[in-house]
Formats: structure tokens, C-alpha cells, sequence
């Protein structure tokens, strides 16, 4: 308790010596005082007092990479405070503006990824959900319905969901082992919901509030550090430039498609709907005698197969910060190819549906989120394989994957290779996961075995016995 009065202290200082020194960034200090004074403003230091005070208190105890981890997520919930106070001082920004605007937090949530990368660390669950939450505060770029975001609020909801699967694997390893972990944990959880979505909630339902009659342009304040430094001290180096919403398109590839502000910039133009004609009534179906109320194979097939805007997003295939592929909300694509990676790279593969996704070469990571019907075919991984939120998918392994977890996914067909018959599989709460291996003989058919997905619990000898259900043909 005392080590949280000194954060709060130490963070109440802080704030006194930028109103003192005025930012540095041509902000007059009358000007920077009434926003520091607004209760919105108020009401999310209280919130870093508070919760992310809990999680360092937690992480203290820990120590090692995971209060590396945490201490990188305090200085992006206090970059995400600076740029709340430019949001009541300016404009609300063009995209181009946005996007540097959004740079200090993207840079500090990039740092956050780093220390997921490469080979897996200690304490990689961690890290992960401590990495994987921050997406959540990127509400802050929600600029309205047409953005390709959900509402502040459902983004940050569905931004711990992702994060919940490592938080909930950290909360198993060490049920009975060390109770900061679970402390770690459990103060994470409580950051996000009910914390970050609650302040949200009540300031910023509709999006970050611009000031109609403030500055005209914005510039970028510069990344605070998570503490305030010592007086003589050196600043800490400023992290790799990023941004959240990148103004130009991806150029990792010749073969990349846009980034997601050029999406956005796109249907704010009109550019996308330009091409489209005109439905005249002899082309209604109802007026052609060509058609009737059946729809054949044929055409359903072309109707999935249509490259269309899904109502869940814009599709987005790019590799971001060089490190991190984004596959999200590709429908009816079965030609999906990442051939350009390397094992430092991680692959997340998001909201698709009816398409098939072939990736060339050695990762660090995949993961496939909330997907359906979807096809994922891969070399080797150097870490693991990841399904959450599932239906209907289908992996194949070439290589090797030394892990591959399913978590909450109905219908999973896993094939396996020769060099992956190792792999070490984790379910949780999911149904119809079924494996195919090879057969004894070369050309040999691939032999399917079905996960159990329900077990007896025996009381005996002063303790639970757990066995799965085996069914007979009798």
C-alpha cells in the first residue's frame, strides 16, 4: 500500500513539473492547465493510479521480464493521457494528421511486441497479454461509423478478449504455485474491464471529443516515460517510429495491398463505390426471365468468392513494423500467400472466412482468431500455433510446431506431419477436434484420431482421478 501512496505521489509530481515546464511543444501552459483540470482528463490518471498501480505493485514482486513488460504498458497508458490532453486543445485531425498524432502510442505498443518476439522468453504468457491488451487503446482512432472500428466501447471489449487467453493460461500455471502472478493477472483483467472500458464509457462513448474551436493542426506530443525521471538524469531513448493508422501503404512486398488508412481513404473519397453502375429495372430479378428463386451451386460459389467489404471491418493483409503479418477479414479467398517471412515474424490471422491461407517458410508465431471455415497451411513454427474462437477450420503442418492450442473452437481438423507427430496439443473448451497422422506405410491413407472432449472425475484415495470418455459400437 505505501509503494502505491509514492506511485501516486511520484505521478502527481510529474504532472506538476510538465504544467511547469509547458511540454516543450509550444503549448502555453494556461492551455495545457484546463485540460489537465478536465474531468475527463482527471478521471484517466485516476484510472493509471489506480489499476495499472495495482499491476506494477504486482509486478515488482515478480520482477524479471514481466515488470519490463508492465512498465511498458504504464508509459502507454500515460502516452494515451498526453494525447487526450491535445484532444481537447485541437481540431479533430484528417487522416494524415491522425496518424501522426497516433505515433508516440503506437511506438510505445510496438515496444510492447518486441518482447514477444524472437525466441520464447520466460514468462511468454505475460508478456503476450500484457502486449495483446494494449490494442485496446487504440479507441482513441475511432473517427466514426465508417472507420472500419467498432465503437470505442466493443473495441476495448474486444481487445481483452484476446488478451484474455494468455491472462486465463497465466491464471492455470500458477493456480497453486505463486499468488503474484495471479494478483499480475488479475489486476490486468480488472485494467480493461471494468476500468478502461468504464472511463470510456462515461467520456468517450461516441469517440475522443476534438475541440471544434481549438487548433486548427496537430503535432505529436513526444512519448512520456513511464515514471518521472530523476532530476540530472538523461531521457530514456525514444522507441522505433510506427504509427497506428500508417499514412502510406505497407511496402514490405511488391505484392502488399494497402494499409488501413488507405482504406479509409478510400470509402471517405468514394473511390471504392466510383466503379459501381447503376441498377437499372431490366436488371432487377424480378423483372429478368432468366432467373428464378433457386440459387444453384455455381453462383453461390461466385457469390462467396467476391471480393466485398465485410460488415466486421476492412480486409487487411500486411506486415506491420516488419514484424507482425495482419490477416483480418479476408471472405471467400483461397489464394492467401505470405512467402516473404522469417522465424522472427509472427503471423495473426483475424475474423476470416471461406479462405485459405499458405504460408511459405519458418515463424515465430501463427494465431487464428474468431475465423470460420478457414484453411491454414504452414511450414514450421518456432514457438506455437495458436486457434481461438473458432469454427469449422482446418490446419495442416509441413514441419514442425512443438505446441498447437485450441481454445473455445467448435470443429478442428489438425493434420500432421512425419516431423510434427511431437507436437504437443492443448485443448480448452472446444468440441470436434480430430488429428490426422500418417499411416504406417508411405503411401499409406492418413489415419484420424478424435480428441476426447469429455471426461469422468473419480474421487479417490483423497483426490480426483480424470479420464476421458471412451465409446464403444456396442
Amino acid at each position: 500500500m505505501e509503494e502505491i501512496l509514492i506511485q501516486r505521489l511520484e505521478s502527481a509530481v510529474q504532472r506538476l513539473e510538465s504544467l511547469s515546464s509547458g511540454f516543450g511543444h509550444g503549448i502555453s501552459v494556461v492551455g495545457v492547465d484546463d485540460a489537465q483540470l478536465d474531468p475527463s482528463i482527471s478521471a484517466y490518471q485516476d484510472l493509471i493510479d489506480q489499476f495499472v498501480g495495482r499491476i506494477l505493485f504486482a509486478a515488482e514482486k515478480i520482477g524479471g521480464n514481466v515488470l519490463e513488460a508492465t512498465k511498458v504498458l504504464e508509459e502507454a497508458f500515460c502516452v494515451q493521457k498526453e494525447l487526450l490532453v491535445k484532444v481537447k486543445q485541437c481540431q479533430k485531425p484528417d487522416l494524415g494528421a491522425l496518424a501522426e498524432f497516433l505515433k508516440p502510442l503506437n511506438e510505445v505498443i510496438m515496444k510492447a511486441n518486441a518482447l514477444t518476439e524472437g525466441k520464447r522468453p520466460d514468462n511468454f504468457n505475460h508478456l503476450k497479454a500484457a502486449a495483446d491488451s494494449l490494442t485496446a487503446l487504440a479507441w482513441i482512432a475511432y473517427s466514426g461509423k465508417d472507420c472500419g472500428m467498432s465503437l470505442p466501447i466493443a473495441h476495448v471489449e474486444e481487445s481483452w478478449n484476446m488478451a484474455e487467453f494468455y491472462s486465463n493460461k497465466i491464471l492455470v500455471e500458477f493456480k497453486s504455485k505463486d499468488p503474484n502472478h495471479l494478483e499480475w493477472a488479475k489486476a490486468l483483467k480488472d485494467l480493461y474491464l471494468p476500468g478502461l472500458r468504464d472511463y470510456v464509457k462515461s467520456f468517450h462513448p461516441l469517440g475522443p471529443a476534438w475541440n471544434p474551436t481549438g487548433k486548427a493542426t496537430v503535432s505529436a506530443p513526444a512519448s512520456v516515460p513511464s515514471k518521472a525521471p530523476s532530476m540530472g538524469g538523461p531521457a530514456p531513448p525514444p522507441p522505433p517510429a510506427a504509427s497506428l493508422i500508417s499514412a502510406e501503404p505497407s511496402k514490405a512486398s511488391s505484392s502488399q495491398p494497402k494499409g488501413m488508412s488507405a482504406v479509409f481513404q478510400e470509402i471517405s473519397s468514394g473511390s471504392v463505390t466510383s466503379g459501381l453502375r447503376k441498377v437499372t429495372d431490366d436488371m432487377k430479378s424480378k423483372n429478368r426471365a432468366d432467373r428464378s428463386g433457386v440459387v444453384n451451386a455455381n453462383e453461390k460459389e461466385s457469390h462467396t468468392s467476391s471480393p466485398s467489404v465485410t460488415k466486421i471491418g476492412p480486409a487487411k493483409f500486411e506486415l506491420q513494423m516488419g514484424r507482425k503479418w495482419v490477416v483480418e477479414n479476408q471472405v471467400g479467398r483461397k489464394d492467401l500467400v505470405i512467402d516473404e517471412c522469417d522465424s522472427k515474424q509472427s503471423v495473426y490471422v483475424f475474423g476470416c472466412r471461406d479462405s485459405v491461407l499458405q504460408i511459405k517458410g519458418k515463424v515465430n508465431n501463427i494465431t487464428l482468431d474468431k475465423c470460420s471455415k478457414m484453411g491454414t497451411v504452414f511450414t514450421d513454427v518456432v514457438a506455437a500455433f495458436e486457434i481461438v474462437n473458432c469454427t469449422g477450420v482446418e490446419v495442416q503442418c509441413q514441419g514442425s510446431a512443438p505446441t498447437v492450442s485450441v481454445d473455445n473452437t467448435s470443429g478442428c481438423q489438425l493434420y500432421l506431419s512425419k516431423d510434427s507427430l511431437e507436437t504437443s496439443i492443448t485443448t480448452a473448451k472446444s468440441s470436434e477436434i480430430n488429428v490426422l497422422v500418417p499411416g504406417d506405410s508411405p503411401d499409406g491413407d492418413l489415419v484420424e484420431h478424435a480428441l476426447p472432449q469429455q471426461f469422468v472425475n473419480v474421487y479417490k484415495d483423497g483426490q480426483f482421478t480424470t479420464t476421458p470418455v471412451s465409446h464403444s459400437g456396442a
